[in-house]
């Protein structure tokens, strides 16, 4: 008799903890459709960036809309529609000018699913020689997978001299 008493107190208390039993928990992280977009528009920053420290200046234009709006100190003030064409020119004039350009970035700041700020360093040589490290942020406005807005700060104090 103590037995089966034993091993219905046995049964029962295994029946009890396997119904309390948690489920392991599962990766619920799912990615929306916004960080998605984020994601990528960062990924297109960032291969920007890499094609302008190798001087693909033709691959780093095809990041860019067939006509981007342009806020750059180096084109005027205002704002200045580019081709992509233009920004080849562009860049491969400065290429020419600054052959050892280099963009380090500092920091990436996504803002919503359109727009990513970037912090970076510029630096180079100068044709005289002397070396140069400006601090610049660009807001790059992406839409479609492409970059429609380049607008870049930066003291030019020395260029309104």
């Amino acid at each position: 008799m103590r037995t089966r008493v034993f091993l219905l107190f046995f049964s029962s208390m295994l029946a009890l903890i396997s119904c309390n039993k948690q489920p392991a928990p599962t990766n619920t992280t799912t990615t929306t459709p916004a960080q998605t977009i984020a994601i990528d528009n960062e990924k297109l920053v960032r291969q920007y960036f890499e094609y302008f420290n190798k001087h693909e200046w033709s691959s780093m234009a095809g990041l860019y809309a067939e006509v981007a709006d342009f806020k750059d100190p180096s084109l005027g003030r205002g704002i200045v529609q580019q081709t992509k064409q233009q920004i080849i020119e562009k860049y491969n004039q400065m290429g020419k000018l600054i052959p050892d350009i280099n963009d380090r970035i500092v920091q990436l700041y996504p803002s919503g699913d359109k727009h990513i700020i970037v912090e970076f360093i510029s630096t180079g040589s100068l044709p005289d020689g002397s070396k140069f490290e400006l601090p610049i942020c660009t807001v790059f406005t992406i839409e479609n997978g492409r970059i429609t807005k380049d607008y870049t700060y930066y003291d030019n104090a020395d260029e309104a001299q």
